[in-house]
């Protein structure tokens, strides 16, 4: 770990400095080009520029973006997260197939629909989550789909409806340890991701989930939740660094070393996974095109212990 500082003369607060590792390569390519242009020529909304992501040059590079749908104001005042906090705009019943169009427009192979909390709703946003699923599908028959979902509260009856959809997986992340579950994720319960994802895999989803490391959690605490995580059955796992977005959220307590994640990926398929992304500049959506092919994780793995 890096223990570098920087002082923030504004708040006198003190700042771990970036690492090395954390540097990412600016976007280059013909495919990402065309993407970048099809974006801003018809002013379509996706999540990997919204959120900065990383990754945002290497996934569209690879015909792979994530949407955002049910708006932009969250219902949760999570700790990590820079998406605004408030009262929700109606929902927007053409969305689904707005969505799908540009899933088309762009050529995506790979799509990623995540969404906001929407608790104000009676139906916790699941309806239109179905109608954008089933849209996706009906416009692009050979685009492969995962779904980001939030807890719905745990009701049985809105989960249900995305494993009626049938993405080819379906995530649902827990982001942090039992332990500091309350404090990153305020309106959310561990327990309750954890039955989120047992009820999808009872429904024969393929399940996937993800944690933010750094953030103040100890190794044995993200090994615990990992061994939860198997309980339920969940089949792929991403682990990434978690980076705070402005000096309002959650600071960064650790810059996680490139070989704690290597290690933390091995634990992972000893214990079972079927597929582990694991490294600093891991999100979820990360890779998320290799995510629905059952095996692959594993036998990468496997071919490269063989070399080593």
């Amino acid at each position: 770990m890096e223990t570098s500082t920087v002082t923030n003369s504004s708040n006198n607060s003190t700042r771990i400095k970036k690492p090395d590792w954390l540097r990412v390569k600016l976007p280059i390519g013909e495919s990402y080009k065309h993407v970048r242009g099809l974006v801003d020529t018809h002013k379509l909304h996706t999540i990997c520029e919204s959120g900065n992501c990383p990754n945002m040059g290497e996934c569209w590079g690879e015909g792979t973006a994530t949407f955002m749908i049910l708006g932009n104001i969250c219902t949760r005042s999570c700790g990590f997260c820079a998406v605004a906090t408030g009262r929700p705009l109606p929902v927007d019943w053409d969305e689904p197939q707005r969505v799908a169009e540009a899933i088309y427009l762009m050529k995506v192979k790979h799509a990623v629909i995540t969404s906001v909390d929407r608790d104000e709703l009676k139906d916790g946003g699941s309806i239109i989550w179905y109608n954008t699923i089933k849209a996706v599908k009906a416009l692009n028959p050979n685009t492969t789909l995962e779904t980001l979902i939030p807890d719905f509260r745990g009701i049985t009856e809105q989960i249900q409806r995305i494993i009626d959809a049938a993405p080819e997986v379906v995530s649902h992340n827990m982001e942090t340890v039992e332990n500091l579950t309350k404090k990153v994720r305020v309106q959310a319960k561990y327990k309750r991701s954890l039955e989120v994802l047992a009820t999808l895999k009872k429904g024969g989803m393929r399940t996937k989930t993800g944690l933010m490391l750094g953030i103040g959690e100890t190794k044995e605490e993200v090994i615990a939740t990992m061994q939860h995580l198997r309980e339920v059955d969940c089949d792929v796992l991403t682990l990434g660094q978690y980076l705070q977005p402005t000096p309002k959220h959650l600071p960064v307590q650790r810059f996680v070393h490139p070989s704690e994640f290597a290690e933390l990926k091995e634990i992972g398929y000893e214990l079972g996974f079927d597929y582990v992304e694991s490294g600093p500049l891991v999100r979820s959506s990360y890779h998320s095109e290799k995510h629905v092919l059952k095996g692959y994780g594993r036998k990468q793995w496997q071919l490269e212990k063989a070399v080593q």
